[in-house]
């Protein structure tokens, strides 16, 4: 909603809604500014840059409230004010401090996805897990809390949603095997009103046998119990690390949930429920309304915890209040938001192989679980033998990187990648705090190919691909569109782009020093429009130049996957913002 706020300082916005990392509550990461169009941004020039001072990968967006611009740094998760009135001096800086042991239990860089705004404070969630309340005019701490324990594995890169009083968070750790939870704590003070685990009894997942709903149907008693062999639930992952949207008709909260733990499936018989899925929660209670298992026991590592996308589609000719979902499993999902009935369920890259389809016919057998091709099911091999060009590989066809939704071309804008892999399971035991993964795995492009990415646009009620931008390397960066039929993305290389949103006909590039994994961004001030994106590389894609790593098996294979990626770009931490020139 940075658009709607009026630039006229902080006791203004206060009244405000939300300023949140995916432009609004529906995650849609539109603009309606249209300052900068189609036919002038071509015009672009950097306008002023501001550093960092860290050089790991930078997701996540700056986020502008007045007159300011509030910036965060991957760990130690450093914050900055920024005056836009004198192009970015800094007015405070806010520097917590963090034990350094808390980067040996980060699993895929040391990212942060960003600040959020709401009711006159800054929320973030440090790497520790600490969630703090900041004062946005001098960024003192308000209130901090301790949502986890990084002794365990549980850490955080993840946003947070303020909502109705209350701030959502989630954590990180599916692979240390934490049994991972999302919590609402109160805004004005950091009091904890609710917790919801993904596994566990009826009472730690906050579903309702009778109330609580799978495709319609009421969950049973121990949905989740029934589905895990033993105790293995209690060290069974599902962690929320990744974004977060709201329905304020319904009151439902919105996430997904990560892979179970270990990654080798022979040692969690069962189904795994709920990792791997989509839950609808009350916003008072967090007492689950719906869930939708996308992966049932997981074989290939695909977290579910990709942005859920609000907004109203014409489905078989009825107009319904919908949720999409590009998951890392290669499917694009269209859901009823209110019912959780599956509508939609499509490939969104044509290299998928693992499943053959999602079954789609209520009226069948398996419906809404994955039609599996076994030939590229790691556990039909069996421990330590390797399964050979499962299309996606475990980075996904869509990692966290944001999607993009355009009421005007009612299209979403999907960065994605392009990858495959070779995987082999093998027994682990879980130790507290250790890695508990279970699993090696080499990345690389389908076979024929050589790109390693794509940027492209899809028509969510037909479930299809409309146009398709090969890109050398995985798109990492977070998606944007405006009402000016701009779309705008950044590359593994850097380079900031700005494509026709009706056809993908390229429009503006310009190279930032650093490969950029961060989210575009848009905002007025002084009544002109800019656009801001932080560059440096870095997650799990660029993990090799960012932590310095060369084995190519490190990374969970990205290092190997992405080794190109050193001719092209390098590391650093970067603040771009561009407007029109005169």
């Amino acid at each position: 909603m940075l658009a709607a706020l009026a630039f006229t300082g902080l006791a203004t916005v206060a009244q405000a809604e939300p300023v949140l990392q995916t432009m609004d509550a529906a995650n849609t990461r539109f603009s309606p500014l249209t300052q900068i169009d189609a036919g002038n941004v071509s015009r672009l020039k950097v306008a002023w840059t501001f550093s960092t001072g860290v050089l790991r990968g930078h997701e996540g967006a700056p986020i502008v409230v007045g007159s300011v611009m509030y910036v965060h740094t991957p760990f130690p998760n450093t914050v900055y004010a920024l005056d836009l009135a004198h192009e970015g001096k800094i007015l405070w800086r806010y520097s917590p401090r963090q034990d350094p042991g808390v980067i040996a239990v980060m699993c895929c860089d040391t990212v942060h996805r960003g600040l959020a705004y709401a009711d006159g404070r800054l929320f973030l969630q440090q790497a520790d897990t600490t969630l703090v309340a900041l004062d946005p005019a001098d960024g003192k701490v308000l209130w901090s809390v301790r949502n986890g324990d990084p002794g365990r594995g549980e850490t955080n890169t993840a946003t947070v949603l303020p909502v109705k009083g209350k701030v959502i968070v989630g954590l990180s750790g599916g692979e240390y095997g934490a049994r991972c939870h999302v919590t609402a704590y109160d805004q004005a003070t950091g009091k904890r009103i609710w917790r919801a685990y993904a596994v566990g009894p009826d009472d730690d997942i906050l579903f309702d046998p009778e109330t609580t709903t799978a495709l319609g149907k009421p969950v049973g008693r121990d949905s989740s119990l029934k589905t895990w062999e033993g105790d293995q639930w209690t060290i069974g992952g599902g962690c929320a690390w990744g974004w977060y949207a709201y329905d304020p008709d319904l009151n439902l909260v919105y996430y997904g949930t990560s892979n179970p733990s270990t990654w080798n499936p022979a040692q969690r018989p069962g189904d795994n429920a709920w990792a791997e899925a989509i839950i609808a929660r009350d916003a008072d209670t967090g007492i689950a309304r719906w869930v939708y298992q996308m992966t049932p026991h997981d074989q290939w590592d695909f977290d579910g915890v990709n942005e859920m996308i609000l907004t109203e589609q014409e489905i078989a000719g009825t107009r319904r209040k919908v949720l999409t979902h590009f998951d890392r499993n290669g499917f694009g999902y269209t859901l009823d938001r209110a019912t959780g009935a599956l509508l939609v369920a499509e490939k969104f890259d044509p290299s998928v192989n693992w499943a053959r389809r999602i079954e789609q016919d209520p009226a069948r057998p398996g419906y809404g679980r994955p039609v599996l091709d076994t030939r590229f099911a790691p556990e039909e091999r069996g421990e330590e033998e390797t399964t050979t060009g499962i299309c996606p590989g475990a980075l996904g066809t869509k990692n966290q990187q944001p999607a993009a939704y355009s009421p005007t071309t009612g299209l979403f804008y999907v960065p994605t990648n392009h990858m495959c892999m070779d995987y082999e399971p093998f027994r682990v035991r879980y130790v507290p705090g250790q890695p508990y993964v279970g699993a090696t795995l080499t990345l690389h492009p389908p076979a024929g190919d050589t790109h390693t990415g794509a940027f492209i646009a899809w028509d969510g009620a037909r479930g299809r691909i409309v146009w398709s931008k090969p890109e050398p390397f995985s798109v990492w960066s977070g998606a944007l569109a405006t009402a000016g039929g701009v779309v705008f993305y950044g590359t593994l290389e850097g380079t900031l782009k700005a494509v026709d949103a009706r056809d993908g006909r390229d429009l503006y590039r310009f190279k930032t020093p650093s490969g950029i994994v961060g989210n575009v961004t848009t905002y007025t001030f002084a009544g002109r429009q800019y656009v801001a994106v932080l560059s440096g590389v870095g997650g799990w894609a660029g993990i090799g130049l960012a932590a310095g790593l060369t084995d190519p098996a490190d990374g969970s294979g990205a290092v190997g996957g992405y080794a190109a990626l050193s001719q092209y770009t390098a590391t650093g931490g970067q603040l771009t913002v561009f407007t029109l020139r005169d």
